[in-house]
């Protein structure tokens, strides 16, 4: 306010120098005064120009400066004294008021007293400041002339309000004005008040302007009231003064009610006024609201704010005049400048709002979640968030959550952010390519996927700022290879576009970029060049039929098109058959370009000519012609699936190529080319055949008859059964062997990845029969890995750097020791009836669990003795096997296949049935399992820790991240029906050995491969179905329909034949089928996501409550059930299983408070008085070794629930009162019986557990409970006591736990302490002001508390043992007094009979 006020006077100063320069043409001085012409003193003997010449003031005629020849307060003090002391006071007033009033006649004279005064004194003798008033400015800080003055002021000003500016370029109606602001004392100020608000009313729309806005300036405290009315009245009837009078009342103290008049005036005015008027408007609303009605204002805001229509006018009058005068370049750019900085100057107006008032931010954040409907949902909206989200740290949590929310109801779609963004098209492409060149991982994928979006939607725009985007060419360097490929795509598709040919510099540069890549020796550079040129190929043979299919032919590539893609493709093979990992990569490329894309037939028929011969030539061979040479083993040709004759048929020539590549040359890298023929790398293999069968299929529609040899011919291998001979081996030829079976595994994995889709029934019996070698050679592979430390397999996935990829390995005794050391953990079998996928629910701690050093020996020995027992996951080599495509899971489909055996004659022989095992169901399961964690599942619950390379997690996911999160949900929702069969199909298989075994846990046929590998494909299956269902992908409408398909699936396997069901009805039929599995689980890890599953359900529905029971009676269950124990295993069910299984109970039950008091009331003596390894039986699942997880989630659980408890007021009812009264004893008796249990169970992670929610549990008691006591206590005193008694007693053993964790010097449990003992005083003290409060002094006492361990006993420190041996504790005087100097003394509360309990406490 004090600026404002400030700044006419400035202005007044700005003016009287404009005056000056302009009136006399130079600077004023004493020298020029006294040689100016006119420069001549008022000679008139008038009682007025005496006693201003008595005082100091010598009045000048023409157009000179009066003078000032004292200091401007000693002035007014003569002259004050002067007419007080006169002797014809007050007459002599009248006087002298007159003769004010016929000097100002003369309107020169008048003008000279309206400015300010020349001072004669020198500056170093003034008292005051430099600038002087004028001299009616002085005149009225006299009191007893001020009103006078006024009067004459006020009858003077309507001779010149209609009149033009002065020739020197005064205003006189401002320069009266000036003459009443900053005055220090009004003598009348409601009299002025109403003489200038009746001036205001006449005066016209400029000088009302000026007037208005001065008054804030002028009118004193007590009048702000009253201008307030008036001004408030006077804008309904002049809406040409809004801004102004808005600025005043802004500046006014005035009350609630008349601004909230104001605002509701203004707010109906609010889509009707000039946008340059808006700012002021704006700040007017956001600053007259309060607490109490900000949400009602912000709403009724955003409602009549349109951006859209403020912005748009502007913009379109600023174009139009742009057409109109093109040689009136500034006119129309002024104008279009004047728009913007007005909606500029809007929002920071709102940006200033809400980053100093808390409670517009909030209510504007509530608002726009108050709005459902989609229509309703403006640019200012987004707009808003945005600002909020900038300028509010705190709130950044809460917007994301806001625009997540949004977008996922539908609510904030496409079109509106077009709208909220398209007239800053230039500035969002800049910060889009600011944020790809930070660095920043999560920043480079969201700005290139929505630069790639822009450049879909918008390519002639994003052709014009092309520029920006060619600079990202310099930051390759921290990119990943899919970073690069939609990089390049942009580039490539905004430079080889037909419709803009003159983007030849852009082609240029990413040619010159291209080849400078493959030019280098490093492969890092080398895999960008490979990326950039197969991408860029890809965009310039893109068949165009499709777009121009009105005009057949024309979207055909031209011979020069072509020949500028093979070309570029040759240069790519030619810098790349050097290296077979560059030469690998640029296969695997070529395929993903030919599948991603459909190529124009010239390439496809150039390309398919080229791959066929070459990778003929490099891996094909008759299998009549069996290698010879000096290998280091016998070469064979296994895994075929048909009986060749002698010299018919074709094999792979993979053991002799290994060979010659690897073992004589003892490296991965082609050194030198051999002389007599050229030799190509194995492992190229799997790649070229990728790119084989793609280029097969895309020009034979799906036919790979040309090709279907290759799924049943034989490889040249030996034989890789492990035997005697593997001890024998050598290093370097078991390093063979492991690679040999990599390379056929990936080799087998190509061709299912390939072949899963033929019809034929004899097709789908080979793809089943590889997937059986499959599952074969990765038992064989563990085999030999656990004997082969230190071995780094041949790489089979290309779009990274080498070192990015090592597997985790050790020597494979230590191995075999430390996993199975982690007794919670499961142990491999050779088998392969294990998992070979990480378990996400079983990153368990496993501190408490660590064998004991002679265990740990005894592990030794049993390994030593059992070498066919493997530890070796093969997940730790998930990055070195080929990734499998989505396609495969259609395998899933197959029921029963029945294969014909033909005789000689191709005649019937006979017929054998086939289909789907469970090994070979696992490892599909398995896999598909990994695709949708990495896929499905959201960011933040699998973020990369701290200094671990970030590319890990997507290392053999390279083709799924080519396809969107929805593609893959699709497929996944097409799989539901056959999953849900083997679903099904396991479930009765554990049915039917339950009955067999007659519920029996460790019955026959628990402990077999085929157990293990059904509860493995059964933990699988659900695993799958809680990833699809737990997308977060759902909730966007695109998907919507998507959700029915996959619900429908599963309600139509309770109910087939319903079609048209609502969401909730198909939500409640799901989630009763899915429960109907529960009775067949075969693991408690199966029980686990089977609950989290049916969570997922129940979050979709409008109405969960009604299944939120099922839930805790179902985990209610599981605990209650007994689990089957691994082999040499304390528990199958690992720590954070159950921790997590347990907490779902909680959460959901109907009484957490009865819950936890069952458990530790009930479950927990039951363990305590069972035998060492036994549990307890009523919670099977509660033993010694889980004791700290159950301990752990109760205390935390019931902390959670008090926390959440209102504290409740006076005015609640008395029932109320009673409910929360009865609510706190349960749960401090609940929290009196877990810290009990400390005396019996007093391991550090118990203990630990104990000092953290024991002091959270304590401030929730305070700040939630003593509240309720302090109103309660009157009615219900002897409840009150009874609760504070037996929380005192909990406390008092809180204050044991902190002299055991000191006595101990646990640093892990110190840490705690401090925190405690405070929060420990603070309900000391607490408890005192209640009682107090309520007259009850009596029942308080204080007393020195000794500090002693968990079972009582005194803890004897040095102030202790100085004392007497006769000092009791109950001397309260002494112990008051002495309370400082006992060491780690603490005071606690106590009610009526507490003595009595604290000698029980003390023998404890």
């Amino acid at each position: 306010m004090v600026s404002k006020r400030r700044l006419p006077t400035s202005e007044d100063k700005e003016n009287l120098t404009e005056d000056a320069s302009k009136a006399r043409k130079q600077p004023l001085s004493k020298k020029t005064k006294k040689s100016h012409v006119h420069n001549e003193v008022e000679e008139n003997n008038s009682v007025f120009v005496k006693l201003l010449k008595t005082s100091g003031i010598t009045l000048k005629t023409g157009e000179s400066q009066n003078q000032l020849a004292v200091d401007q307060i000693i002035f007014q003090r003569k002259l004050f004294q002067t007419l007080r002391k006169h002797p014809s006071y007050p007459k002599i007033i009248e006087e002298f008021v007159s003769g004010l009033e016929s000097y100002i006649e003369d309107q020169n004279s008048f003008r000279n007293c309206l400015l300010s005064c020349e001072h004669l004194q020198d500056e170093e003798a003034s008292m005051g400041t430099s600038y002087c008033k004028s001299l009616i400015k002085l005149l009225l800080g006299i009191d007893i002339l001020q009103p006078a003055i006024i009067k004459i002021l006020f009858e003077k000003l309507p001779e010149f309000i209609f009149k033009n500016v002065n020739s020197d370029g005064l205003s006189m109606p401002r320069l009266i004005i000036n003459q009443l602001k900053w005055l220090d004392r009004v003598v009348d100020s409601k009299d002025l008040t109403t003489k200038i608000m009746q001036l205001i009313s006449i005066a016209p729309v400029y000088l009302q302007h000026d007037f208005v806005t001065s008054l804030p300036e002028i009118l004193g405290d007590s009048q702000h009231a009253d201008v307030g009315k008036e001004l408030s009245d006077l804008l309904t009837e002049n809406t040409l003064l809004t801004v102004p009078i808005l600025d005043v009342l802004s500046s006014l103290q005035l009350e609630p009610k008349l601004l909230t008049k104001v605002r509701q005036l203004v707010m109906g005015k609010l889509s009707s006024v000039m946008l340059d008027d808006l700012p002021m408007i704006i700040k007017f609303i956001l600053h007259s609201i309060r607490a109490t009605d900000a949400l009602e204002v912000i709403s009724e805001l955003r409602e009549k704010l349109d951006l859209q229509h403020c912005i748009l006018p502007s913009l379109l009058q600023a174009s139009q005049s742009k057409v109109k005068n093109k040689g009136q370049k500034s006119s129309s750019g002024n104008q279009e400048n004047s728009g913007q900085d007005c909606v500029v100057l809007l929002f920071d107006v709102i940006k200033s709002a809400v980053r100093y008032e808390k409670i517009i931010s909030e209510a504007w954040i509530k608002a726009i979640e108050n709005t459902t409907s989609v229509s309703e949902h403006k640019v200012l909206d987004l707009a808003m968030l945005f600002i909020i989200y900038s300028t509010n740290t705190q709130t950044k949590k809460c917007i994301e959550r806001v625009l997540r929310n949004k977008i996922r109801s539908g609510c904030f779609q496409e079109q509106l952010l077009q709208s909220t963004f398209y007239i800053h098209y230039l500035e969002v492409i800049g910060a889009l390519v600011t944020h790809i060149c930070s660095g920043n991982e999560a920043e480079v994928d969201t700005a290139l996927d929505v630069l790639l979006d822009l450049v879909v939607l918008n390519p002639s725009a994003m052709r014009l700022n092309a520029v920006f985007v060619k600079g990202i060419l310099d930051y390759l360097d921290n990119m990943s290879p899919q970073q690069i490929r939609k990089l390049f795509y942009i580039l490539s598709t905004l430079a080889f576009s037909k419709q803009h040919e003159a983007s030849s510099h852009i082609q240029d540069d990413m040619h010159l970029v291209i080849r400078k890549q493959l030019s280098s020796a490093m492969f890092k550079y080398k895999l960008t060049g490979i990326i950039g040129a197969v991408t860029m190929a890809g965009i310039i043979a893109a068949d165009r039929s499709r777009s121009s299919s009105l005009t057949p032919g024309r979207g055909d590539l031209s011979s020069e098109q072509c020949t500028q893609v093979t070309s570029l493709l040759q240069l790519v093979h030619s810098c790349s058959e050097q290296s077979p990992q560059a030469s690998a990569l640029y296969y695997d490329e070529f395929a993903n370009l030919i599948q991603g894309r459909k190529l124009a037939p010239q390439v496809l028929e150039w390309a398919g000519q080229t791959i066929f011969n070459d990778f003929q030539d490099a891996f094909v061979v008759d299998i009549c012609v069996v290698p010879e040479g000096d290998y280091p083993f016998p070469v064979k040709a296994l895994y075929g699936l048909e009986d060749y004759d002698s010299c018919d048929g074709i094999a792979i020539n993979l053991l002799p190529l290994l060979f010659s590549r690897d073992f004589v040359k003892d490296g991965g890298r082609l050194t030198s080319q051999e002389s007599d023929q050229k030799l190509v790398s194995p492992l190229c293999l799997a790649p070229y055949f990728r790119l084989l069968r793609l280029c097969v299929d895309r020009q034979h529609n799906g036919n790979l008859e040309e090709i279907d040899g290759l799924l049943d011919c034989p490889i040249f291998l030996t034989d890789l059964e492990p035997g005697e001979r593997l001890e024998s081996m050598s290093v370097k030829e078991r390093s063979f062997i492991c690679s040999l079976i990599f390379l056929t595994l990936n080799w087998f994995r190509e061709v299912v990845n390939a072949f899963c889709r033929q019809t034929l029934p004899e097709m789908k019996v080979k793809v089943l029969t590889r997937l059986k070698h499959i599952v074969e050679l990765q038992q064989l592979l563990e085999k030999h890995l656990a004997v082969t430390p230190d071995y780094v397999p041949p790489l089979a996935n290309f779009d990274l750097e080498t070192s990015e990829v090592t597997p985790h390995t050790s020597t494979a005794v230590s191995a075999k020791i430390r996993i199975q050391g982690n007794l919670g953990g499961r142990k491999r079998k050779a088998d392969g009836n294990k998992t070979s996928s990480p378990d996400p629910l079983s990153k368990e701690d496993n501190s408490e669990c660590d064998p004991a050093p002679s265990d740990r020996s005894q592990l030794e020995k049993e390994f030593r003795g059992k070498e066919e027992k493997t530890s070796v996951s093969l997940q730790n080599y998930h990055a070195f096997f080929r990734e499998l495509d989505l396609e495969v899971f259609s395998i899933l489909h197959c029921g029963l296949v029945t294969k014909f055996i033909l005789d000689t004659e191709m005649h019937t022989e006979a017929t054998e049935v086939v289909q789907l095992q469970p090994p070979e169901l696992l490892f599909l399961l398995e896999d598909l399992a990994q695709k949708l964690e990495n896929m499905l599942t959201p960011s933040v619950t699998r973020r990369v820790p701290f200094l671990k390379s970030k590319g890990n997690r997507n290392i053999g996911f390279s083709h799924l991240h080519q396809r969107s999160a929805s593609e893959i949900a699709h497929s996944v929702v097409q799989l539901l029906s056959p999953m849900c069969n083997h679903l099904e199909n396991i479930h009765n298989y554990f049915q039917c050995l339950t009955a067999k075994n007659h519920d029996v846990v460790d019955g026959p046929g628990i402990k077999g491969q085929e157990y293990d590998i059904m509860s493995s494909c059964y933990q699988r299956l659900l695993q799958i179905l809680h990833g699809l269902f737990a997308w977060n992908g759902f909730f966007q409408p695109e998907n919507i329909n998507l959700l029915y398909s996959a619900l429908e699936v599963l309600a139509n396997r309770l109910k087939p034949g319903e079609p048209d069901q609502a969401l909730e009805e198909l939500l409640s039929q799901s989630f009763h089928y899915l429960q109907n599995f529960h009775l067949s689980i075969p693991s408690f890890q199966c029980a686990l996501y089977l609950i989290r599953l049916l969570m997922v359900i129940l979050e979709k529905s409008t109405a969960p409550t009604q299944n939120k029971g099922k839930i805790a009676s179902l985990a209610r269950q599981f605990l209650f059930r007994v689990w089957p124990s691994g082999e040499k295993e304390k528990s199958g069910i690992p720590n954070d299983q159950l921790q997590a299984l347990l907490s779902i109970y909680l959460e959901h039950t109907d009484s957490v408070l009865k819950a936890i008091e069952e458990i530790a009331g009930v479950g927990v003596p039951e363990l305590i008085s069972s035998p060492k390894e036994a549990s307890s039986s009523t919670f099977p699942t509660l033993t010694r070794h889980t004791f700290v997880i159950f301990f752990h989630v109760m205390m935390a659980e019931l902390e959670k629930t008090v926390k959440g408890l209102q504290a409740g007021t006076a005015a609640d009812s008395e029932q109320i009162h009673e409910e929360k009264l009865l609510y706190w004893n349960m749960a401090v008796r609940d929290f009196s019986i877990l810290i009990n249990l400390i005396k019996v169970f007093d391991s550090r992670p118990v203990l630990h557990v104990c000092l953290k929610y024991g002091r959270l549990f304590v401030e929730a008691f305070l700040k939630q409970c003593m509240p309720l006591l302090d109103f309660s206590f009157r009615k219900h005193r002897e409840d009150v006591l009874s609760l504070l008694e037996t929380f005192q007693l909990n406390t008092r053993l809180l204050h044991h736990l902190c002299g055991h964790s000191k006595i101990h010097q646990d640093t892990k449990l110190t840490k705690h302490v401090p925190l405690l003992k405070k929060t420990l005083e603070l309900l000391v003290c607490r408890v005192k002001a209640t009682l107090i409060l309520n007259n009850c002094r009596e029942a308080f006492w204080l007393g020195n508390l000794k500090n002693r361990d968990l079972q009582g006993e005194e803890i004897i420190s040095q102030n202790s043992q100085e004392s007497t041996a006769d000092e009791s504790e109950d001397d309260t005087s002494s112990q008051v007094s002495k309370s400082k100097g006992t060491e780690d003394g603490e005071e606690d509360e106590a009610s009526d009979g507490e003595k009595e309990q604290e000698s029980d406490d003390d023998s404890d």
